[in-house]
């Protein structure tokens, strides 16, 4: 058994309780998961108490394990040893649960409760994104303490996941690049229970999980339920210790249970996965567990300070690890300088300088500039890394002169385990959980490309992150009919709506190379999740001597170029910005003043107070167009219902660029013909 805790009846009782919570929680509330999280109920609490590398009296300590709780839905797993561990859940959090401004919500959210360490709920995604935390370790060591065999950043990245979680997709994308980067700290803890909502999983899932998992290249542990249906709690520990101990590849503890264990009727039924189990079946429960049945939420006070001295053993793990930082800093004072500035979260001073300056009158494409911005930033931030789904070389994301991020065994040519440049493959739903994952981990920034049209693989993640309000950034290059003759299934349309309709995900499209680098400047800053999407097409270069300063894409929109006494406005984004200047010409030889407004990001553009928004989009000019080769989804917000939104509201076709914008009337000509027609 670990060293970390000596078993005892004590510890048994914990896990009576344990159950007894999950079962009480959910039959207060009247809704919930409760049949996982009494299956479940050993598997955490050994970990917690004898695995788990933590300190509860700081959730955020640097040196911790991470344990990602997969299947969101079985919460109370979590919450109750956050309880017993005294994360700051109490025994009243539990009675709260899944109600109104607790903190025991539905699935766990990630910076609402202490020890959370992401938001789960979306199964797959809780696997998915540790491989990503497991990635930032490796990368992070590499930052810090490359030399040491054995460093004091080095730690485990634990998972429990579900049938559910193993039947998404995107947890095999993610397993399968997790296998082929041999991450040797990640331990994943399948419940192999057979049971979903449908009854079952036999129904829709018969493969051989093992077999898959050693295909991947994962060093794969089984553990067979004992012959009751209990966990084999004996057996489940020497596999845990067996699994960290093996760092040459990601580990799978693939162990069976029996859903709702030991409850007489309910367990091994679909049932007990989403239901209350009922009063009478709670009392039952209890009884074979040696527990009151007329007691609710009970937790004896000397077992529970039994179960809360693992914050004792945290507290001397840590103490044992300062001892130890503190000498890693003074013999790597230029590192520890550097620890220092990632957990600020903070920019060296003087980074903007590498970011280059794009000169007037050329032509470039947005997907090329924001490739030489990315080499600029990489010069002077070693924290930034990324890659893409296996479109490098047209996302232009690869950080030239660095190594791809393999391990020390892979036979790959230019590689290291500290390498910069991630290559996902075709995985864009597990590279955003995977981007996800490095950017909770916390110290590094990261980004991941591919065309615009796959966003729509990538949403779940991308919802994610805005939703836990981590700072992933996703690059989306080929943003339009512009991309030309691949055609409609890669053109994207519908996208830009659909992304903006994102809460608190910042879309930014730019409409020269100079936007793109203020934009990305606007990112690293805000540090918040953002997209950027970019032209495959080459885009004329405004001159900002006499336009309006890039630096106003911080903004959001900002005017462009002004005319004196303007009795229209144009509004466009991206490719269309250039053509919506067109226009303003051939509207000025025909005396009609008009203003263009570029509007790169709509949401940073709301942030502005409304003295600024009405500077640049007058109340009193009702006469306005919109131009974006996207839907007009979300244009009249800004455009008003005298507006004329120039859209594309169909598929695209394949032909060239110049072919499809005349054919689809984005043109000057067409802009033209609507600014007059608003004007009669």
């Amino acid at each position: 058994m670990s060293s970390l805790h000596q078993w005892s009846a004590n510890d048994d009782l914990a896990i009576a309780h344990a159950r007894a919570l999950a079962m009480d929680a959910v039959q207060k509330v009247g809704n919930g998961h409760p049949g996982t999280a009494m299956s479940l109920a050993p598997v955490a609490y050994n970990l917690f108490q004898r695995h788990l590398v933590h300190d509860p009296s700081d959730p955020q300590w640097l040196a911790r394990d991470r344990f990602v709780l997969s299947c969101g839905h079985s919460s109370l797993t979590l919450y109750i040893q956050l309880f017993f561990s005294g994360y700051g859940v109490e025994i009243e959090d539990l009675k709260s649960f899944r109600t109104w401004n607790s903190l025991t919500p539905g699935h766990p959210e990630w910076g609402h409760t202490a020890g959370v360490e992401m938001t789960t709920g979306p199964l797959g995604q809780g696997v998915a994104t540790a491989v990503g935390m497991a990635m930032a370790a490796r990368y992070e060591k590499g930052l810090l303490d490359p030399d040491s065999a054995k460093s004091i950043f080095d730690h485990t990245i634990w998972v429990i996941c579900s049938d559910g979680d193993l039947q998404e997709g995107v947890s095999a994308e993610a397993s399968s690049l997790a296998g082929t980067q041999a991450l040797g700290n990640l331990v994943l803890i399948y419940d192999d229970n057979r049971i979903s909502i449908e009854g079952d999983t036999h129904v829709a899932f018969t493969e051989d999980v093992s077999a898959r998992y050693r295909a991947y290249g994962w060093h794969v542990i089984n553990v067979a339920a004992q012959g009751d249906g209990n966990v084999d709690l004996p057996a489940l520990d020497k596999a845990m210790t067996a699994a960290k101990a093996h760092t040459s590849a990601p580990s799978l503890i693939r162990m069976h249970s029996v859903i709702a264990w030991p409850a007489p009727k309910a367990q091994g039924t679909a049932k007990s996965h989403g239901s209350a189990l009922g009063d009478g079946e709670i009392a039952e429960t209890k009884k074979l567990l040696g527990l009151n049945p007329d007691e609710n939420f009970a937790m004896p006070a000397a077992l529970l300070d039994h179960v809360r001295q693992v914050k004792n053993r945290g507290a001397a793990i840590r103490s044992d690890w300062d001892t130890q930082f503190a000498s890693w800093s003074t013999k790597n004072p230029d590192k520890a300088q550097l620890l220092s500035r990632l957990r600020s979260r903070k920019l060296p001073d003087g980074w903007e300088k590498a970011i280059p300056t794009f000169e007037a009158g050329k032509e470039i494409a947005t997907r090329k500039a924001s490739g030489d911005v990315i080499q600029g930033i990489a010069s002077v931030l070693p924290e930034f890394w990324g890659g893409s789904a296996d479109l490098a070389e047209s996302n232009n994301t690869t950080i030239e002169g660095s190594s791809s991020f393999l391990p020390a065994t892979s036979a790959m040519k230019n590689t290291s385990p500290y390498g910069r440049v991630i290559h996902f493959g075709i995985r864009e739903h597990a590279m955003a959980s995977i981007l996800n994952g490095i950017s909770l981990h916390g110290l590094t920034r990261t980004f991941g490309g591919t065309f615009a049209v796959f966003s729509d693989y990538m949403r779940a993640a991308v919802r994610l992150a805005s939703l836990m309000g981590v700072p992933s950034i996703f690059v989306w290059t080929h943003d339009s009919i512009g991309l030309g003759e691949d055609g409609p299934t890669h053109q994207p349309v519908e996208h830009f709506a659909a992304l903006r309709a994102i809460p608190g995900l910042a879309v930014i499209r730019p409409a020269d190379a100079n936007e793109v680098a203020q934009a990305w400047k606007s990112i690293l800053k805000r540090d918040k999740p953002a997209g950027i999407l970019l032209s495959r097409q080459n885009l004329p270069v405004v001159d900002r001597t006499t336009h309006g300063d890039a630096a106003n894409v911080d903004k959001g929109a900002y005017i462009l170029k002004d005319s004196k006494n303007p009795v229209a406005i144009i509004i466009a984004t991206g490719s269309e910005v250039s053509i919506a200047l067109e226009a303003q010409k051939v509207l000025a030889e025909k005396t009609i003043s008009v203003r263009v407004v570029s509007a790169p990001c709509i949401e940073w553009f709301n942030e502005q107070s409304r003295t600024y928004r009405d500077e640049v989009l007058p109340p009193s000019i009702t006469n306005r167009v919109s131009v974006e080769a996207g839907i007009a989804q979300g244009w009249r917000e800004l455009i008003g219902d005298e507006g004329t939104a120039i859209s594309l509201d169909h598929y695209g076709a394949s032909a060239s660029a110049s072919v499809l914008f005349k054919e689809f009337g984005f043109t000057p000509e067409a802009i033209v013909d609507a600014v007059i027609s608003g004007t009669k």
